[in-house]
């Protein structure tokens, strides 16, 4: 049976501020909770104004301390813009002060443009060619520390984080099938490999002490409304956002425009088009529909949903109603 979880981008509306964006993410991981998702997620990007959590490890931190059941981690953290050591203090922290529920999901990308990337490592010697050595210098970091080990992760060593590996190609599920670890895939915005990758992955997936099975998670936008059309009026603050990124006018996640999409041009349209394919917007039964047909063909163990809608309530109430649509147990 399908899981579902949350990823949230922490976004910052026009007209708001980063504050009362966090204090929105951290109310929402307590509806997710109520409602039965599975797991719920923060993103590292940087200087992006329209995304509150680039200090990824505090805002999880956060969450984790205004839930009690609910799996709470990092899709991902950017493994190259990290000493692998500071990784593990930082998520041995979280494990250590909540327990077996924390994820770490780890990703080769900057998360942000080379400028930005450069001024968080100062140089760029951590590079992805070295992810693969990083992430088994990381997962090491979380074994038991041993007599005689000169340095240790204080905490991290012993601690319970779950690994996982992301990406948007084929490198990231030939990496997660070889280390033995479960895979997520950034189909949300970047699906064009999302069949091949996930093929790779199950079928050169060996089985390791942290997973006996491949296991497959999917990024997934959901924009869920009482109507179809309200639905699609959601939907358009997304479809603003990554049209303006590709334009470079980077900003505050845009209130929505009805008919946005019908007015762009042709070329806008196909950047719409690719980067959010794997999309269910519309109401209840639009959405079950949908999602059911998305699953069937991708055979996706877990969805993780990311709805980045301008209203906070109207985020809130979308999550209710996938809820509702693909049956969720509330507790």
């Amino acid at each position: 049976m399908t899981a579902y979880s949350i990823l949230d981008l922490a976004p910052v509306p026009e007209g708001s501020d980063i504050g009362t964006a966090l204090r929105n993410s951290v109310e929402l991981a307590s509806h997710a909770e109520r409602l039965g998702y599975q797991r719920y997620w923060l993103a590292e990007h940087h200087n992006m104004p329209g995304i509150a959590s680039a200090a990824t490890s505090v805002v999880i931190g956060a969450v984790a301390a205004a839930t009690k059941s609910i799996r709470v981690g990092a899709g991902g953290v950017m493994l190259p813009n990290h000493a692998p050591l500071v990784i593990a203090e930082q998520f041995g922290t979280l494990a250590a002060l909540y327990g077996d529920r924390i994820d770490l999901g780890l990703g080769r990308a900057p998360g942000t443009d080379q400028m930005t990337a450069r001024a968080l490592r100062r140089t760029l010697q951590g590079d992805v060619d070295s992810f693969p050595q990083d992430v088994m210098e990381l997962m090491r970091w979380f074994e038991p520390v041993v007599d005689g080990q000169r340095i240790a992760a204080y905490p991290g060593g012993g601690q319970p984080v779950k690994v996982w590996i992301l990406g948007s190609s084929t490198y990231g599920a030939q990496l997660a099938a070889h280390l033995g670890l479960p895979y997520a895939f950034a189909s949300h915005f970047a699906p064009g490999e999302m069949m091949r990758a996930t093929d790779i992955y199950r079928q050169t997936f060996r089985p390791s002490p942290y997973l006996d099975k491949p296991y497959v998670m999917l990024g997934y936008n959901a924009f869920v409304a009482d109507t179809d059309a309200e639905a699609q009026k959601l939907f358009s603050s997304v479809q603003q956002a990554f049209v303006n990124l590709r334009l470079n006018k980077a900003g505050k996640l845009p209130a929505p425009v009805e008919g946005y999409y019908e007015r762009l041009d042709g070329t806008a349209k196909a950047v719409v088009d690719s980067a959010l394919s794997c999309a269910a917007v519309g109401s209840v039964d639009t959405v079950a529909e949908t999602i059911k047909a998305f699953v069937a063909k991708t055979g996706a163990d877990e969805l993780m949903v990311t709805s980045q809608i301008w209203d906070p309530k109207a985020r809130v109430r979308s999550l209710e109603l996938l809820a509702e649509a693909v049956g969720l147990n509330a507790i």
